[in-house]
């Protein structure tokens, strides 16, 4: 809010990775989703590539930078409107485009936080993957998987491994391209 130059020099250089693709790990949950062995992904990140794989249920706790909307007129605006600009986006109206992002000390949408702790606390398995765990709220969802199937896929130890019924050191991407998905 205090320098929004700033703020977008560094959003565009450094948040906006649009020629992304999907990993083995994103391909694999829409695969499983397909199948009806999925319910849905609670995610943190903001890059749209669970969707790109296929994924339809995702939750998205802090946003997307494919979504931007006008602070003043609400109205929604593509990511390019964005890039193609420079210094502060502006909309037609005069208001500034933000992206539609979690940023620092703002909260989460409290209709996808909801959907998520619903999600989590209805699912008989829970599969964690690719987090430290240590960023909250969204570290704190794991408490409110009910079931009796945990299992985290991390590259380093979890503060919640121990409550874990199957604990796998690696990379996501690299676990999940091991899995066997025909029926």
């Amino acid at each position: 809010m205090k320098r929004p130059d700033e703020f977008f020099r560094f959003y565009r250089d450094k948040m906006l990775c649009l020629d992304a693709k999907p990993n083995t790990a994103h391909r694999v949950l829409a695969k499983l989703e397909e199948k009806g062995k999925l319910t849905a992904v609670v995610t943190q990140n903001i890059d749209g590539l669970h969707q790109a794989a296929g994924s339809r249920k995702v939750l998205e706790l802090h946003g997307s930078v494919l979504r931007n909307y006008c602070e003043k007129c609400r109205k929604f605006h593509a990511v390019e409107d964005i890039v193609n600009s420079t210094g502060v986006p502006a909309c037609a109206c005069g208001g500034r485009i933000k992206p539609d992002v979690v940023l620092y000390e703002e909260g989460l949408d409290q209709n996808t936080l909801q959907e998520a702790v619903r999600v989590i606390s209805e699912a008989d398995m829970l599969i964690i993957g690719g987090t430290s765990l240590a960023v909250y709220p969204a570290a704190g969802l794991i408490d409110y998987y009910q079931g009796n199937r945990l299992v985290l896929v991390n590259k380093t130890p979890t503060q919640r491994d121990t409550e874990a019924d199957l604990v796998i050191t690696g990379s996501i991407g690299e676990v999940f391209s091991q899995l066997d998905l025909h029926d």
